[in-house]
């Protein structure tokens, strides 16, 4: 899956919501993460593993983030209920305009066949879906007092 979005958070603010892994993390992405599913397993200064899955969604993962580099997040799933690991990255720029410009790509290896049929589906047609609640998840936090 690949995307671009641009939204108002600056930099900082995009790296903070996407790195934020206090209970704020569950009102930051309340659209696309679901809280019984969510579980920081360790943390630390530039990396998280945490449990994490959407919902009315039956896949979860647990990711290992890395963001040492603050202009590149960077994931890895380290266990999943729907296959082999996967990874990604997210490339934070500054926008034209102000705000920021966002590049985000991910790869999923799912095994069984049921599971391979709906990552194709996730990773080939929700880009624009994925991008919309991402960017609108982080205007919402540029403009909220939790940054």
């Amino acid at each position: 899956m690949r995307f671009d979005l641009t939204t108002k958070a600056s930099p900082e603010q995009v790296l903070r919501a996407m790195t934020d892994f206090t209970d704020r993390r569950l009102e930051i992405w309340h659209k696309t993460l679901d809280p019984r599913v969510y579980e920081v397993r360790e943390l630390g200064d530039t990396w998280a593993v945490a449990r994490e899955g959407s919902p009315r969604v039956p896949f979860w993962v647990v990711v290992h983030y890395d963001w040492s580099d603050p202009r590149l997040i960077r994931w890895t799933e380290v266990e999943s209920n729907h296959g082999d690991g996967g990874a990604g990255s997210m490339r934070i720029g500054p926008g034209d305009e102000g705000g920021s410009r966002v590049h985000v790509e991910w790869t999923t290896h799912a095994v069984r066949t049921r599971d391979k049929i709906a990552m194709f589906l996730l990773h080939h047609t929700m880009n624009r879906v994925i991008a919309r609640m991402w960017r609108k998840a982080l205007d919402r936090y540029a403009q909220s007092a939790l940054t």
